[in-house]
């Protein structure tokens, strides 16, 4: 019977646990911490053994192979003696797709895949396709394959889940972008960062597609040193490509092997060059599954924006509050303050991942007000930008943050939570993060 040892016990580690069980492999799952209680109660439901608060290394080095959440580094004592015991290490993405037979399209990037995943789910719904949503958004991957039973998958994919990838292959990949982010995991080269991106296509054949951003010069520098089997299918905001994808004036252009299309999309709900960015891709990979013109038009008309990201939660005093929880880069809080059509009191500041501010400088200038800083640390912050705006001001819990903001602000200008940094040193995740300003908004 083959051992599966499951590190981390979050939806990743759980949802493998599930699907392990299912298929009948011996399952021990281990925590570092306490596990959520509605996840220990899913462990204890089916039978499957735990442990939290500790490793017990005798049994994790009894695997036949580990699947490891996509949290954990890779530099932590435990993993090296996996890897010295030479026991195969994988992601979650990798044990799930071995199991299914579902068509996966697979969506990554620094900044835009959520909102980009969540818009080729939608799109594909209304176009009468039976597809599950899951990755980083959602449920994990295995779950959906242990307890569902889906056509086909659309999946968030994050660098670290690429990184434990081995023969995942995606029939459409997309890759919104590359700019500098958890450059801490990678140590501090933007090279790794990029090759765990490029990971998402190393599997494609002829057959598939790929689906790139022709704008990004990052992704322009990188591809050169990819070997791209799959059908490239790019797409640009500036010019109109002979294969590939153009947005201008709301209207999406595409050409491709399957069929070419033009959309008005007029009405669209997503706003912003970002958007029109996540839209492409979405219009081109619904292309690839040959859904029809009034369906890729309706979804854009339909679409909802995502959670934390740009997400106008009230007005107070002719202030606007927009909660960018999800801006953990310094791309995403670009665009966040590239699309402000008003002065910003800018709220900024977390665990640093090797952000360096420069593409920030003139923004800044021209749109922000002043700095309200959340976190423990900020003195990169004071660094980068004490030049540019007349005050920054420290806080490090959002009740302070949100109230200092306030008092900054005046009507017919923006509270913009939008933080270009992860949360882990106040907050759980960015969730927690978002709901927490949320909330404290509520109270003003």
């Amino acid at each position: 019977m083959k051992k599966w040892v499951i590190l981390g016990a979050g939806e990743s580690g759980v949802g493998a646990a599930l699907l392990g069980a299912k298929l009948g492999y011996q399952v021990w799952v281990s925590d570092a911490g306490t596990i959520a209680d509605k996840y220990k109660a899913e462990l204890v439901e089916n039978n499957i053994a735990f442990e939290q608060n500790g490793h017990t290394e005798a049994k994790l080095l009894a695997a036949d192979e580990v699947i490891k959440s996509p949290g954990i580094a890779d530099t932590i004592d435990i993993i090296k003696k996996i890897k010295q015991n030479n026991i195969p290490i994988i992601s979650e993405i990798e044990a799930a797709s071995r199991y299914t037979n579902a068509r996966i399209i697979a969506i990554t990037g620094s900044n835009g895949k959520t909102t980009t995943t969540a818009l080729i789910h939608h799109t594909l719904l209304l176009g009468g396709i039976d597809a599950g949503l899951g990755g980083n958004i959602g449920f994990s991957f295995a779950r959906m394959v242990a307890t569902q039973n889906h056509a086909c998958y659309v999946l968030e994919v994050s660098s670290f889940q690429l990184d434990g990838c081995f023969t995942f292959k995606p029939h459409i990949a997309v890759l919104t972008n590359i700019t500098p982010d958890h450059l801490d995991r990678y140590e501090y080269q933007y090279e790794n960062y990029a090759a765990s991106k490029f990971r998402i296509t190393q599997n494609q054949t002829a057959e598939d597609y790929f689906i790139y951003n022709y704008d990004d010069p990052d992704t322009q520098k990188f591809i050169q040193k990819v070997a791209i089997k799959a059908t490239v299918l790019p797409f640009s905001l500036q010019i109109q490509l002979p294969q590939g994808g153009y947005y201008n004036n709301q209207k999406i252009t595409i050409q491709s092997p399957l069929q070419n299309n033009e959309i008005m999309i007029n009405n669209s709900q997503l706003v912003g060059l970002h958007n029109q960015q996540n839209s492409l891709a979405a219009a081109i990979t619904a292309n690839v599954m040959q859904l029809r013109n009034e369906k890729i038009k309706e979804s854009f008309e339909t679409m909802k924006g995502i959670e934390h990201r740009m997400e106008f939660v009230a007005k107070i005093g002719g202030i606007d509050f927009i909660n960018d929880s999800k801006a953990t880069n310094v791309n995403s809080v670009w665009y966040a303050l590239e699309n402000a059509s008003k002065k910003v009191i800018w709220i900024v500041g977390g665990q640093d991942k090797g952000n360096e501010y420069d593409a920030l400088f003139q923004l800044v200038k021209d749109k922000v007000k002043a700095i309200v800083c959340l976190g423990l640390d900020n003195r990169k912050i004071d660094e980068a930008f004490s030049h540019y705006v007349d005050a920054i001001v420290h806080t490090t819990n959002m009740k302070d943050c949100v109230e200092m903001a306030y008092r900054m602000a005046r009507s017919n200008e923006i509270v913009l939570l939008s933080p270009g940094c992860a949360s882990f040193d106040l907050f759980k995740n960015y969730e927690d993060r978002g709901r927490q300003f949320k909330n404290c908004i509520r109270l003003l």
